[in-house]
């Protein structure tokens, strides 16, 4: 998977179809696609009836019939044919058009460090059968390191923790490359499971699914009180199933809800032993980057400093932070500018020379033709 920086500003799209969220940064314009990985299929007729963050808002009030799908798992996408049909609906006219008008268009797509062969193999096809001609993958851990503003091609070390929802992956960075890595099955999506989980086997309660991520957030502001230990929680009893209202003690629904995250601490002391020691130091100097969508889950940076003792902070829009990065990377812009978008005239100038090189392009080729029909004429 290595990838010379040229190769990567020749690209026009990047793609990032994470676990939860897909999103598509288009070169010259920024982040245009940010939805949630799902679709909703009609069992029947098997069409799509939704896809993105309407499909989270549909979530258990579904007819038998309607059921949702989620092609992308924690190791990459399982469903290429629905992963093509959803990336399809989800990006808009922009991305289209860019994809049918450009035949040597090229993609960049983030995936895992050290997937599995059939993983890339699914991501090139997808973005294959949607026009792309030549598509190039970067490391998920490169793309967010950049995308946290880290110096990832100096020969310092450097930590990133990237927390996505059905896997975290832990590696140290230098000189543009990882040193160690782990990666541990564990994620949003199991702390949220382990928290329902509680609440029901201590509580007899039964929150919905969409819901947990609310009452994860106001657990841990009760906690962060030091008047109140306990929060109020609503859900239906599990097993009268009359809805009820409890009162939860933060502290345990905290420590029930960290409990699948410890694997991370477990992953974080692998990859530092695998580390020479002048990059362990520079670790210990600057600290743990958290990125991903779940970097800010409640109670998580805490944990880590706790437990590491090391500094441990969380990159500036870490939900983005690998969408941001890679296309950093194909724009050749600081991060802060890829967030904010490209200036109006500094997209019309750039879109004036790519105008300017396509008619040189073909005005090079048309001399070739003229010159051969030339030779070709009869001498009067």
């Amino acid at each position: 998977m290595t990838i010379s920086l040229e190769q990567l500003q020749r690209c026009t799209v990047a793609v990032d179809m994470g676990a939860s969220r897909t999103r598509v940064y288009l070169r010259d314009i920024g982040l245009v696609v940010d939805e949630a990985t799902a679709a909703a299929v009609n069992t029947r007729t098997g069409a799509i009836v939704a896809v993105g963050n309407q499909v989270e808002q549909m979530a258990g009030r579904t007819p038998d019939h309607i059921r949702v799908v989620r092609p992308v798992g924690a190791g990459g996408i399982t469903d290429i044919e629905m992963a093509q049909r959803l990336l399809r609906q989800l990006v808009d006219h922009r991305v289209r058009r860019a994809w049918r008008f450009h035949p040597n268009l090229r993609a960049a797509a983030c995936v895992p460090h050290e997937s599995e062969p059939l993983v890339q193999r699914a991501v090139i096809d997808t973005l294959a059968s949607l026009g792309a001609r030549k598509v190039l993958l970067v490391d998920t851990l490169i793309a967010a390191g950049v995308g946290c503003g880290l110096p990832v091609e100096e020969a310092e070390g450097m930590m990133i923790v990237v927390c996505g929802a059905a896997m975290t992956q832990i590696a140290v960075l230098s000189m543009g490359s990882v040193v160690a890595a782990e990666k541990v099955m564990a994620g949003g999506a199991a702390v949220h499971r382990a928290l329902a989980a509680h609440l029901r086997n201590r509580h007899e309660l039964v929150v919905p699914a969409q819901h947990v991520r609310q009452v994860h957030r106001e657990l841990s502001l009760a906690l962060a009180d030091e008047g109140a230990h306990q929060a109020s929680v609503r859900g239906w009893d599990a097993v009268t199933g009359e809805v009820r209202e409890v009162r939860v003690d933060a502290a345990d629904a905290q420590a029930a809800a960290d409990m699948p995250m410890l694997a991370v601490l477990d992953g974080i002391r692998a990859v530092l032993r695998r580390c020479p020691p002048d990059l362990v130091a520079d670790v210990g100097v600057r600290g743990i980057v958290l990125a991903g969508g779940n970097a800010t889950m409640p109670g998580f940076q805490t944990m880590l400093q706790r437990s590491v003792q090391l500094p441990v902070t969380v990159g500036e829009r870490p939900d983005i932070a690998s969408i941001l990065g890679l296309g950093s990377l194909m724009d050749n812009r600081p991060v802060t500018a890829c967030a904010a978008g490209l200036p109006e005239d500094e997209r019309a100038s750039r879109k004036a020379k790519r105008l300017s090189r396509r008619a040189r392009r073909e005005l090079a080729r048309e001399e070739p033709e003229s010159a051969n029909r030339e030779d070709a004429s009869p001498v009067g």
